[in-house]
């Protein structure tokens, strides 16, 4: 993701030597620590944000009966049958109405020209005045339910407030594809690429979970709807993380990630909470827009979500901080990670990425997504502020 700087050549022989200053501070080299943090990882977050058009009704492209009497999809029957007890002729029914989805495939391809990294345009995106004016909303609504979730998982309402609108606009967009078409496409049919046996094993064990989740909670494993990897609801939660961090937050006796707002924010901060978010600790802090502190930043930039530096290594490189009223001391051995925000025809923003900042690209493994997140529920708890501080300012005018 690191996209250098137009330095001149002193700034970058400079940017060179504060590299090799920290890789030696680290014990591995820059080259090493990028290799590392762009080798692909067998995880599937979420499922992508996708933008919706107002209005829109997505039609997929579907193959019916594909897998029916498919040498692939009766070994995978007949495992469900011997591990989860699942009756071999109904699931053969099942998958015998199932239809190959041409339109997943096609989403989850990599382009072969690739969208350059614009993150001022995916920030307009998603922290754009219809989200937070339904963020507003949202979290009014919901008060409660959100204090509720902060005091038992530590997790405050702005963080699922930011993640909830960046994924659905607060459950207004699930996704149109029949989940059981999509994880059945994409775990015996996914397109060829280098990752493409990890995604399928990912893919195959999202399809086991669906399957037993919608037994388990008596649903039709054929009526449920999601995005074009199979994420599911409000949250957009894939079957596996439903399985593992869904909870029944509005006390119903039953867990609904498509209806109940309740049930899905219990859950992201239910997932939040078991990912190792720390309560009471920041996101993100700023550095200053200095030449030096750029050039820091650029250096130690590997693309890589997890915190590899201590606050410390970087200020002794020579990076300045623009953050009021943080303890140098007391933070020195903070670990940190340097998010990189390009944008074309513009210079690379820089920000340092806490625990807390980690804990959200496992939600989705994107520098973009994570931050978007963070702002959007900033934005929102900003407007609310606001929203309330006008209404206090006028309350006495009315009364008098």
């Amino acid at each position: 993701m690191t996209v250098k700087l137009a330095l001149s050549a002193q700034h970058w022989l400079r940017a060179t030597a504060v590299a090799a200053a920290l890789s030696i501070a680290w014990g591995a080299s820059p080259a090493s620590a990028q290799s590392a943090g762009s080798k692909p990882r067998v995880q599937l977050a979420q499922g992508q944000p996708e933008q919706p058009t107002q209005g829109q009704t997505f039609e997929e492209e579907i193959v019916p009966q594909r897998y029916a009497n498919n040498p692939d999809v009766d070994g995978f029957i007949n495992d469900m049958a011997a591990r989860y007890d699942f009756d071999p002729a109904a699931l053969h029914a099942l998958f015998g109405r199932v239809s190959y989805s041409a339109t997943a495939v096609k989403l989850v391809t990599p382009s072969p020209t690739p969208s350059v990294k614009n993150w001022r345009v995916y920030q307009a995106r998603f922290l754009d005045p219809v989200r937070i004016n339904a963020g507003v909303k949202f979290w009014r609504a919901n008060q409660a339910t959100l204090q509720r979730a902060y005091e038992q998982y530590g997790v405050p309402p702005e963080v699922i407030v930011g993640i909830i609108g960046v994924e659905t606009i607060y459950g207004r967009y699930m996704g149109n594809f029949r989940v059981l078409d999509a994880l059945t496409t994409l775990s015996f049919d996914y397109p060829n690429t280098p990752n493409r046996a990890d995604r399928m094993i990912t893919f195959r064990k999202n399809l086991e979970d669906y399957l037993v989740w919608t037994r388990d909670s008596q649903i039709d494993p054929t009526t449920v709807l999601g995005s074009y990897t199979g994420a599911i609801g409000i949250p957009q939660f894939l079957p596996s993380s439903i399985v593992q961090y869904a909870v029944d937050y509005d006390g119903n006796k039953r867990i609904d990630l498509r209806t109940s707002q309740a049930d899905a924010i219990g859950s992201v901060a239910n997932y939040l909470n078991k990912n190792g978010w720390e309560t009471g600790r920041p996101v993100v802090w700023n550095i200053a827009t200095d030449t030096g502190s750029l050039g820091v930043a650029q250096a130690a930039a590997t693309g890589a979500p997890e915190p590899r530096w201590s606050l410390q290594q970087l200020l002794k490189a020579g990076m300045l901080m623009n953050q009021p009223g943080l303890d140098i001391g007391a933070e020195a051995g903070t670990p940190v990670t340097v998010v990189d925000l390009p944008s074309p025809g513009r210079a690379t923003e820089y920000t340092l990425g806490l625990k807390n900042f980690y804990v959200l690209t496992r939600y989705n493994r994107s520098f973009f997504y994570a931050l978007a997140v963070y702002q959007l529920g900033e934005r929102v708890k900003a407007q609310m502020a606001a929203t309330d501080a006008a209404g206090n300012a006028a309350a006495p005018a009315e009364s008098q």
